[in-house]
């Protein structure tokens, strides 16, 4: 009787099993989790957080942070106009709606590009700086490559599906944080609202958050829903990227929260700091200031060297060289700088 019973609760588990919805199994953890994720200092480049970090996936348009720095570094004048050809007109995906003929500036094209993402805007741009699309992700390539992105290639400026376009979530944050230091592209990605051309920022997290600053969403059916944000609270800037994130907005806000309460931006050296170099011998002082994100633990493990300039006869805008100092983080170098007389 008692196997008889038990045979019977087995075969309806087993029935359970095979008509419930999976849906209706999948966890919110489950749901929030993001193919690859990184969370970096601006300044720094230093990696506070990283699942999957350096996997290659696709970004939709994300691709318009590198769109975009490309352009400011090619066009010294964002004013020019652009009369729009007819290879920019009706491209798939988000647009705003270019039509031949039409004379925008750089400038504009570039709002249109990160505010409301056209496609059609990328194109223009790439036309008008490079003369081809081709040339102009080139050009892409080689600014991911200086901002220290060395497993990612783009070939198109605005993030359409292509076997060869991939980035990972750490080499899009390196881009974005060298992007970020271009004052024209920070005023750009965190405008709300382009009031010449009455185009509102789709970034929610942008238009909902005072503390972020920036920069572009993407979504396409094969990347996903992808994300890169500059959020900045105090002195401190972290950037976040996440790809193919179904929560991105929700998921990004609780990784860049959780960075701001782990880590604190550190003053290690300040400017004009004297140190003594050769046991007393020679002092020198600095003429930087160096700050690094550290846990509450890792203070105690920064450690400062000094040693004598080889040579006595270096100067820098008239002050001379005596000596460099280097800052380690138990073993590993952060930064070396040099000390004047």
């Amino acid at each position: 009787m008692k196997r008889c019973i038990f045979r019977l609760l087995l075969l309806a588990f087993s029935f359970i099993l095979v008509f419930l919805p999976s849906a209706s199994i999948k966890t919110t953890a489950q749901a929030s989790v993001s193919k690859a994720e990184c969370v970096m200092e601006i300044n720094s480049k230093r990696v506070l957080y990283e699942e999957r970090g350096d996997i290659r996936l696709p970004m939709a348009s994300t691709t318009k942070i590198v769109t975009c720095i490309t352009v400011l570094e090619l066009c010294a004048d964002i004013a020019q106009e652009v009369k729009i050809p007819a290879k920019a007109v009706g491209i798939e995906g988000s647009s705003v709606y270019l039509k031949e003929g039409d004379v925008y500036s750089v400038e504009d094209l570039l709002y249109g590009l990160m505010l409301r993402s056209g496609n059609d805007c990328a194109i223009a741009l790439a036309l008008h700086c490079c003369g081809s699309v081709s040339a102009f992700c080139s050009k892409m390539n080689e600014v991911a490559q200086k901002a220290g992105a060395l497993h990612s290639n783009f070939e198109n400026p605005h993030g359409l599906p292509s076997k060869k376009h991939y980035t990972t979530a750490r080499d899009l944050s390196m881009i974005a944080s060298y992007a970020m230091q271009n004052p024209i592209f920070a005023k750009i990605v965190s405008t709300k609202q382009y009031d010449k051309r009455h185009w509102q920022n789709k970034n929610k997290l942008l238009q909902n958050n005072e503390e972020v600053i920036g920069i572009k969403t993407g979504f396409t059916k094969e990347a996903g829903r992808c994300l890169v944000t500059a959020m900045k609270r105090g002195e401190e800037t972290f950037i976040c990227t996440v790809l193919n994130s179904p929560n991105m907005y929700e998921r990004t806000s609780e990784l860049l929260n959780d960075a701001f309460k782990r880590y604190e931006y550190t003053p290690i050296v300040k400017n004009n700091t004297v140190f003594e170099i050769e046991e007393g011998k020679t002092k020198g002082k600095t003429n930087e200031a160096f700050y690094y994100p550290l846990l509450p633990e890792e203070k105690s493990l920064i450690k400062i060297k000094t040693y004598p300039s080889k040579r006595q006869d270096i100067y820098v805008q008239q002050e001379k060289i005596v000596g460099i100092f280097e800052i380690y983080l138990a073993k590993q170098l952060l930064f070396s700088g040099n000390l004047y007389k």
